[in-house]
């Protein structure tokens, strides 16, 4: 038996990338609701985020097909949950900035659901 131990690798949470059809308009979208800078972009990949942190990407799926929460037929996969003061206004807001609200909510009262401008569900709550 060995007594000589390896080494870990470090890892570091980067970010999150969605597929889109249009990654500079899902990158404006993210980038105006978080006050994210666009930290990379080129035709087919637009990162946002701040220096140092974890950040957000946004990749260009050719046959790309939104999410059609809630039914079923293609499914959501993944979303992100984001942390507000006042959910009315956070609604507001967001759907200044080209979110969509689909009907079924599945708990108002304690958070939202709603639709980026390439179709995936993000949910907005006073819970975080």
């Amino acid at each position: 038996m060995s007594t000589e131990t390896t080494a870990k690798p470090a890892f570091r949470y980067a970010a999150v990338t969605f597929d889109c059809a249009d990654p500079a308009q899902l990158a404006r979208f993210y980038g105006e609701l978080l006050d994210f800078p666009v930290l990379f972009s080129s035709d087919d990949f637009v990162m946002v985020g701040r220096e140092g942190a974890a950040g957000l990407g946004f990749h260009r799926l050719a046959d790309y097909r939104p999410p059609t929460w809630p039914d079923p037929a293609q499914e959501k996969q993944a979303h992100i949950e984001l942390g507000v003061d006042d959910l009315e206004a956070a609604e507001a807001r967001l759907l200044a900035l080209g979110a969509r609200k689909p009907d079924f909510q599945p708990s108002p009262d304690r958070w939202r659901v709603l639709l980026d401008p390439a179709g995936h569900p993000f949910c907005v709550t006073t819970l975080v």
